[in-house]
C-alpha cells in the first residue's frame, strides 16, 4: 500500500511528523510523499484550498492507493475531500485502528478494535444519509442509498452485541479482581505512550515472556504476572499504549482493557529517556491527559525513565530535574526511577515501588503467635510469600513479627494462629 501523508499544524493541534510517519511504516505503508502546512483548520477541507490543489498534483503524479491526515478529520471534511482527490482519504485515527486490527491477537483485543472502528464508522454513515437526502450520490463505500441505511443499522446491532461481550469479559475480569483483593494482592499497572518499552519491563520484572518489540502498540490486551519486590509477592499488569489526542472511542472501546490502570494500587508511568526532551515532555502530558480522562490520577505512581543504556548519563539526570519540575502538584507521583527494562536495571524502582508499599492499607505490620510448632515452616512460607519477616522469636510460643499483606489473615486464622496489629 502507497500513502501521501498530510500535516496541518497549528497552535491547537501537536502534530509529530516523526511519530505519524512511524504510524504509516507500522500500517505498512510505503510513505510517497508527506506534505505539510501550517494554518488554522479550514472547515470544508482541514488544508487550506492552495494546499489542496498541491495535493491533487502529487494525487495525479503519484497514484496512491490513499492519502492519510495526521490531523481528525469529520465527516463533511472526509467526503469533501474524496470528492476533489478521488481517492480513499482516511485521518490519523484510521490509521491507528489498522494497526490495532494487525496487532489485535486474542478475542477481546480484537472485539475491542472492531467496536472502535464501528464508533469510527458511524458519524461517516451518518454524512452520507445526510448527503443523499440532500441529492449528492456520493454514497458510502460505493453503496447506494437502501444499502447506506441498512449497514447504518448493522452498525448499531453489531455495536451493541460487541459491547455485551465485553461486559461478559469485563465481568469474569472483575471476579479474578475481587479474589486478588480478598487474597491482599497488590497491583502495579504499566503505563505510558506507545512504545516506551512496557511489555519489556513486564518481562524484566517477572521473568516471564510477552511478546515486546520495537513497533507501535505491540500490546492490546492486559497481561498480568506475578513479580517480587524485597520479598513481597506483587502482581503487574502490562496495559494498551498511549498515544497523543487518544480520542474517546477509542477510550470507550478498549476502557474494559484500560480500567485495569484504574484499579491498580500503584501506576508505573514509563517513559522513553532515549528520546529528545521536546518528545519525553510531549508524551508524558499526552499520558496525563489520558490518566486525567480515566480519573486515575490520584493513584499513587513512579514514573520510569526507561532506556538509560542508549543515552549519557549527564543526560538522564538532565531530564529527571526537567520532569520533577513537570511534577509538581500535577500528579500523586512518589518519585523518578532511572531503569533499563532491557538490560534489567531496575534497582530505583524496585526502591520506589517499596516505598509505595508502605503508605497502601494492604501492607501492615503485625504480631504472630504460633503455638502449634508443626505448622510453623508452613506460616513463615506464607509470610515469606505475601510479606516480610522482621523478627522471630522462639520459645514456648514462637511470636513473629512481620510486614504482610492483609488479604493473608484470613488464611493465618484458619491455621490458629493469633494476630495483632501493630501501628
Amino acid at each position: 500500500m502507497r500513502a501521501i501523508g498530510v500535516i496541518r499544524k497549528s497552535r491547537r493541534e501537536r502534530v509529530s511528523r516523526e511519530e505519524f510517519e512511524e504510524l504509516l511504516r507500522s500500517a505498512g505503508y510505503e510513505i510517497l510523499a508527506i506534505v505539510e502546512q501550517v494554518r488554522e483548520e479550514h472547515p470544508r477541507f482541514n488544508i487550506g484550498p492552495g494546499k489542496l490543489e498541491e495535493i491533487k498534483e502529487l494525487v495525479r503524479e503519484l497514484n496512491p492507493d490513499k492519502v492519510v491526515f495526521a490531523n481528525r478529520l469529520t465527516p463533511s471534511q472526509a467526503y469533501n475531500l474524496w470528492k476533489e482527490l478521488r481517492v480513499d482519504i482516511i485521518d490519523k485515527w484510521q490509521l491507528v485502528l489498522e494497526i490495532f486490527e494487525k496487532r489485535a491477537h486474542s478475542k477481546e483485543a480484537k472485539l475491542q478494535v472492531e467496536l472502535a472502528n464501528l464508533q469510527y464508522e458511524l458519524p461517516l454513515v451518518k454524512e452520507a444519509i445526510r448527503r443523499i437526502k440532500m441529492g449528492d450520490r456520493a454514497g458510502f463505500k460505493g453503496m447506494g442509498e437502501y444499502q447506506v441505511h441498512q449497514y447504518f443499522k448493522h452498525i448499531r446491532y453489531r455495536m451493541g452485541k460487541i459491547k455485551d461481550e465485553l461486559e461478559k469479559i469485563r465481568s469474569e475480569r472483575e471476579i479474578r479482581r475481587k479474589k486478588r483483593e480478598e487474597e491482599g494482592f497488590v497491583l502495579v499497572a504499566l503505563a505510558g505512550y506507545t512504545n516506551a518499552g512496557k511489555s519489556t519491563l513486564l518481562n524484566a520484572l517477572s521473568g516471564d515472556y510477552v511478546e515486546a518489540k520495537n513497533q507501535m502498540f505491540t500490546t492490546l490486551s492486559t497481561t498480568t504476572r506475578r513479580f517480587r519486590v524485597r520479598g513481597k509477592m506483587l502482581l503487574v499488569t502490562d496495559t494498551v499504549g498511549f498515544i497523543d489526542g487518544l480520542p474517546p472511542f477509542i477510550v470507550e472501546a478498549f476502557h474494559s482493557t484500560l480500567e485495569e490502570i484504574v484499579k491498580a494500587d500503584i501506576i508505573v508511568l514509563v517513559l522513553d529517556a532515549s528520546e529528545p526532551w521536546r518528545e519525553v515532555r510531549r508524551k508524558f502530558f499526552a499520558s496525563l491527559d489520558v490518566l486525567r480522562e480515566l480519573k486515575a490520577l490520584d493513584r499513587p505512581m513512579i514514573i520510569a525513565l526507561n532506556k538509560i543504556d542508549l543515552v549519557s548519563e549527564e543526560d538522564v539526570q538532565e531530564k529527571e530535574l526537567l520532569l520533577r519540575e513537570l511534577l509538581d502538584g500535577r500528579t500523586n507521583a512518589i518519585g523518578i526511577a532511572k531503569i533499563s527494562a532491557k538490560h534489567k536495571k531496575l534497582e530505583e524502582l524496585y526502591e520506589l515501588i517499596d516505598r509505595a508499599l508502605t503508605k497502601l492499607p494492604k501492607f501492615q505490620t503485625f504480631e504472630i503467635k504460633v503455638k502449634d510448632p508443626s505448622k510453623l515452616g508452613k506460616i513463615l512460607a506464607m509470610l515469606h510469600s505475601m510479606g516480610e519477616v522482621l523478627e522471630v522469636s522462639y520459645g514456648n510460643e514462637t511470636r513473629i513479627r512481620a510486614y504482610i499483606q492483609t488479604g493473608l489473615i484470613r488464611e493465618l486464622n484458619k491455621l490458629g494462629v493469633k494476630l495483632r496489629r501493630i501501628n
